[in-house]
C-alpha cells in the first residue's frame, strides 16, 4: 500500500512548512510538473468538448454568498470575512457564484445555449486541523471546474458529456472509479427548502445515469445544500472511499441569480445550472495518482519522461544532444551523467522514469539509442529519430501505454 504523504516528500513532489500552516502544502518543481501536466490534459479535454475558459478572483463580497446561498448554508465551511474599507469580503469557498455573475454580465439567446464556463481556479475551505492531512484535505484548492447553462431539455445530455468526459480521464490517468453515487438531501436544515426543484433535478440526474448504463447507488445527506449530485466515488490503498469528480444539477442559483435567455418565443426563460468537474481538486487527484501508481505516473503526466544514461564520459556530449532533442520535441528529459554511478544504479535511481535510454559507443557512432523501458522491457537499438517520434507520439496520445510495436 503507497502512501501519498510519505511518497510525495520522497520524491520531492510537494512538502508543508508550519510558517505557512496547516493545509496549505506548496508544490516543489517535479510535483508543479505534475500538477501543470494535468491542468493542461483538463483545459485540452474542455476546449474539446466546447468550453469556454474563464479567471475570476478568488475574494468575493459577503453579499455575493449570502445571495447564492453559501452563507446560510456553508458559512461554518468558510473563512471569516475580512473587513475592507468598510466592506466585507470572503474567501470564496466554490466557484460557481462567480461564473453566475458572468454569465449574468451579458444577454444570451437560446441559440447559445448550451453555453460551457470553466475555470481551473482556487477555492478555500475552513477545515479543521484534525482531519487535515497530506493532499486529500486541503484549505486551498486548485479546482477543476465547469458550469453548464443550458435549457431543460439539454440537461440530461449535458451530464451524460460530463460522465463521458470523466471516464476518458480516468482512462488516460489509469485510475478507475469505485461505483457512481446519486448523492440526494437528508434530514436537517443544511438543505434548500424547495422539495419540487429537489424531485426535478434527482429526476434528470437518474435520467442521465440510467442512460449512461452505470450502475449507481443512491446516497441520502450527501448532495449540494443547492441541489443533488452524482458523485464519482474511489477508494485508497486503506479502503477508504471519497469522491474525487462531480455532476451536479442546480435549479436554485440561476433562480436566485436571476439568470435569462432569450427563448426561441422572444420571452425570457430560466437556464439549468450543470456543475461539473472532470477530476476535482488538483490535490487530490495527485494523491490519489501517486497511491494508485507508487510515483510511477503514466508517461505524459511523469516529471522526468526521458532519461539519458551514457555508458561513460566518451558519449556525455552524445547524451547532451540527445536531450536537447527532446527538449525541442516538448519532452521532459535528463542526462544521468556517469559521475553518478555505474549504469546499473544509475538505471535503478531512474526507476520511476518511463523511459531510460543507454547511449554507449557503438549508439553514439551509429545514431542509435538502446531504450530500455520502466516495465523492464529492454528494446533492441533503433534510430535516434524513430525512438523520441514513437516516444513522442504515446505522451502526446496521453495513453497509458509505454511502448507500441509496430508490424514490418
Amino acid at each position: 500500500m503507497h502512501d501519498h504523504r510519505r511518497l510525495g516528500r520522497e520524491l520531492e513532489l510537494f512538502d508543508t512548512d508550519p510558517l505557512i500552516g496547516a493545509g496549505l502544502p506548496y508544490w516543489l518543481p517535479d510535483g508543479a510538473i505534475v500538477r501543470h501536466a494535468l491542468e493542461e490534459y483538463v483545459r485540452d479535454a474542455e476546449r474539446r468538448a466546447g468550453y469556454r475558459h474563464v479567471s475570476s478572483p478568488v475574494l468575493g463580497k459577503r453579499e455575493l454568498y449570502e445571495l447564492s446561498g453559501h452563507w446560510s448554508h456553508y458559512r461554518d465551511d468558510m473563512f471569516p470575512a475580512m473587513d475592507l474599507g468598510g466592506e466585507q469580503v470572503v474567501l470564496r469557498p466554490s466557484l460557481c457564484p462567480h461564473h453566475a455573475l458572468i454569465y449574468r454580465s451579458r444577454p444570451h439567446s437560446h441559440r447559445e445555449l448550451p453555453l460551457r464556463m470553466a475555470e481551473l481556479g482556487g477555492m478555500y475551505r475552513a477545515e479543521l486541523s484534525g482531519v487535515l492531512g497530506g493532499l486529500t484535505r486541503v484549505r486551498a484548492i486548485q479546482l477543476n471546474d465547469a458550469h453548464i447553462f443550458c435549457t431543460l431539455d439539454q440537461v440530461a445530455d449535458e451530464v451524460l458529456g460530463a460522465l463521458e468526459m470523466i471516464r476518458r480521464a480516468y482512462r488516460a490517468l489509469g485510475i478507475s472509479a469505485t461505483r457512481h453515487r446519486l448523492s440526494l438531501p437528508g434530514p436537517g436544515g443544511k438543505y434548500v427548502a424547495a422539495p419540487e426543484m429537489w424531485r426535478r433535478s434527482t429526476a434528470l440526474l437518474a435520467e442521465a445515469l440510467d442512460r449512461s448504463g452505470l450502475p449507481y447507488e443512491a446516497a441520502e445527506g450527501e448532495a449540494a445544500f443547492y441541489g443533488p449530485k452524482i458523485d464519482v466515488q474511489i477508494t485508497d490503498g486503506a479502503g477508504r472511499e471519497s469522491t474525487l469528480s462531480t455532476v451536479q444539477v442546480d435549479f436554485h442559483q440561476p433562480e436566485r441569480f436571476d439568470l435569462r435567455y432569450v427563448g426561441a418565443d422572444g420571452a425570457k426563460h430560466r437556464p439549468v445550472m450543470v456543475h461539473r468537474s472532470v477530476i476535482g481538486s488538483v490535490e487530490r487527484a495527485v494523491a490519489h495518482l501517486l497511491e494508485q501508481h507508487g510515483g510511477a505516473f503514466p508517461a505524459w503526466l511523469a516529471p522526468t519522461q526521458l532519461v539519458v544514461l551514457p555508458v561513460s564520459e566518451a558519449e556525455s556530449a552524445c547524451a547532451a544532444e540527445l536531450v536537447r532533442r527532446c527538449l525541442d520535441l516538448g519532452l521532459r528529459a535528463e542526462v544521468a551523467e556517469p559521475e553518478r554511478g555505474s549504469l546499473g544504479a544509475r538505471v535503478r535511481r531512474a526507476r520511476l522514469v518511463p523511459y531510460q535510454a543507454v547511449v554507449g559507443a557503438r549508439e553514439a557512432a551509429d545514431g542509435s539509442v538502446a531504450l530500455r523501458l520502466r516495465d523492464g522491457r529492454r528494446l533492441a537499438p533503433l534510430p535516434v529519430g524513430d525512438v523520441l517520434a514513437r516516444v513522442g507520439a504515446l505522451v502526446a496520445a496521453r495513453t497509458t501505454d509505454l511502448w507500441e510495436e509496430r508490424a514490418a
